[in-house]
């Protein structure tokens, strides 16, 4: 690997806080993206969800929520009560009386994992 061209040291700028002080809060956390639904926006198989209880949810959010015990990851079309997926082949979920739903967070920041690491396997 060429590192000639590389400068490292002294030009590097300091963040004003830490990423776990940009992202987490008390009302994050974080989840994995399993599946290809949300690829249309950029969320993949694999990726780092990190979801915010706190915030309002408006119409067109990601959101992360609890769909009959499960959890899934959509687009809240608030208008007409229907979970989006952000790719052609899922079909719209239009949501009913007889479902059991509650929105866990919006999702506010994706991260994509390059290399897995068994520090955030989470136990299933």
């Amino acid at each position: 690997m060429i590192i000639e061209n590389v400068h490292i040291g002294h030009k590097f700028k300091e963040l004003a806080q830490t990423l776990d002080m940009s992202f987490l809060k008390v009302s994050t956390f974080i989840g994995r993206a399993s599946g290809r639904s949300m690829e249309g926006v950029g969320i993949y198989d694999g990726d780092l969800l990190i979801i915010d209880r706190s915030k309002d949810v408006k119409h067109n959010d990601v959101i992360v929520a609890c769909l009959n015990g499960q959890f899934v990851c959509k687009i809240a079309d608030l208008t007409n009560n229907v979970l989006l997926s952000a790719n052609p082949a899922n079909k719209p979920y239009k949501l009913t009386g007889f479902d059991q739903y509650n929105v866990e967070g919006m999702v506010t920041q994706s991260i994509r994992m390059h290399r897995t690491t068994s520090v955030l396997e989470f136990g299933y």
